[in-house]
């Protein structure tokens, strides 16, 4: 896996942190993770979100932005979550009418000026590969009961089951339509790898084969291009 930048996508606990630890071991790469232990604003967005979507969209917005900014400069690294997700889930709580049209506005202009300046950044480089970590809507909300955020307890808000349903509904569609570099999908039902060393070894191999075959086709800044994703309104 030498110079390789990996994309770790998935809804909310579907395993991408533990995946990402996992793959920058494999690869002895930096790896870059979502922030959320040290997010101050995430419990506030759970509490009221009609209130707080808006400011932490653009936290997130900011932290992957730049955490994209330094991998595109290193030679291996993986990132969990990164900024071409932002907008799925910016605009699901858009939909849900939790922002206003001026703030899509000002967000979408903000997402096109940041994608631009990566490109201007680092213009002969894109990430290598996509691993989307596909769950059932079942599996999702065991996994958030297991890992215990209290904040995010559909037990304790249940107004979180509808929201969870349509995060996970829309990761589907959003890979699909994904363009930006290749990609693969993971069946994190049947490959169990945060609790199961041999489904751990098994996925890890499955990414490490994609990588390979890769690295034996043209060079990927010729193939793939943010600006795509944008005419075609991805984002």
């Amino acid at each position: 896996m030498d110079e390789t930048m990996l994309l770790i996508a998935g809804t909310i606990g579907a395993g991408k942190s533990s995946l990402t630890d996992m793959l920058s071991q494999e690869m002895n790469s930096k790896p870059f993770y979502e922030n959320v232990d040290d997010n101050e604003v995430l419990p506030l967005f759970y509490s009221n979100p009609e209130k707080y979507t808006f400011l932490l969209q653009i936290f997130f917005l900011n932290k992957r932005f730049l955490a994209m900014k330094d991998a595109l400069q290193q030679a291996d690294n993986v990132l969990d979550r990164s900024i071409y997700e932002d907008s799925l889930l910016f605009h699901l709580n858009a939909d849900l009418g939790r922002v206003s049209a001026d703030e899509v506005l000002q967000y979408d202009n903000l997402m096109e000026t940041m994608l631009k300046e990566l490109e201007h950044a680092a213009p002969k480089k894109r990430p290598d590969l996509l691993v989307h970590i596909k769950v059932s809507f079942d599996v999702m909300l065991d996994r958030i009961e297991k890992r215990g955020r209290e904040y995010e307890q559909v037990a304790t808000n249940p107004e979180l089951l509808a929201y969870y349903r349509m995060v996970n509904e829309r990761y589907q569609e959003w890979y699909d339509n994904f363009d930006i570099c290749p990609k693969i999908q993971i069946d994190g039902d049947r490959y169990d790898f945060v609790a199961d060393p041999q489904a751990a070894e098994i996925v890890i191999k499955q990414i490490k084969e994609e990588t390979e075959k890769l690295n034996l086709q043209e060079p990927q800044s010729s193939r793939y291009s943010s600006r795509r994703s944008i005419e075609k309104g991805i984002f």
